[in-house]
């Protein structure tokens, strides 16, 4: 397989049909969504006029995944961002959405980590529960802690972030410990 930084072309034929340019096949968006999962950043372009229509495909598989019940997006924030297509919010939306994912992004990450190197490893459930957290995180596309880089994350809070996400866990851990007694 290739590179997992390098992008994945997904090539649209006139007959609207998906070609997979790295492995020769074609593909559903059921599919393109497993790649998305799996930590692939994925281009699909128009072959004819070489549009890329990356953004409408990607919104078409959250519209699907919602339409099923699988809801993520609550309908405050779907009506909030229909708003913001008519004001002047139109031009921080995008940036503030993509700085609280990569925010949620980096404290899962950090959380992962440092349940790792915890003595939670010896509690009977803990198993279970990273398993669960793993889970979520490839639910929404997010690499696991051990598939993310090593280098210490960016963020703008720094320490004060870090010392707020281990105070957080040492409570959940002290609920933990009060469960299994």
């Amino acid at each position: 397989m290739a590179n997992a930084k390098e992008k994945l072309l997904i090539k649209r034929y006139a007959s609207r049909r998906l070609y997979n340019t790295e492995t020769s096949d074609y593909v559903t968006l059921e599919d393109i969504s497993g790649f998305i999962r799996d930590g692939r950043d994925v281009q699909i372009m128009d072959l004819k006029s070489g549009d890329d229509l990356t953004r409408q495909y990607l919104l078409q598989i959250i519209a699907e995944h919602e339409s099923r019940g699988e809801n993520v997006l609550p309908v405050d924030v779907l009506t909030d961002l229909v708003r913001s297509y008519t004001n002047q919010a139109a031009s921080v939306v995008p940036q503030f959405l993509s700085m609280s994912f990569e925010m949620l992004r980096d404290g899962q990450n950090k959380m992962m980590e440092n349940m790792g190197m915890n003595s939670m490893n010896s509690m009977p459930s803990f198993e279970a529960m990273k398993a669960q957290q793993e889970a979520f995180m490839k639910a929404f596309g997010w690499p696991s802690a051990d598939q993310t880089s090593s280098e210490p994350a960016k963020d703008a809070g720094g320490i004060d972030d870090l010392d707020a996400i281990k105070a957080q866990l040492s409570a959940l851990q002290d609920q933990l410990s009060k469960m299994s007694k």
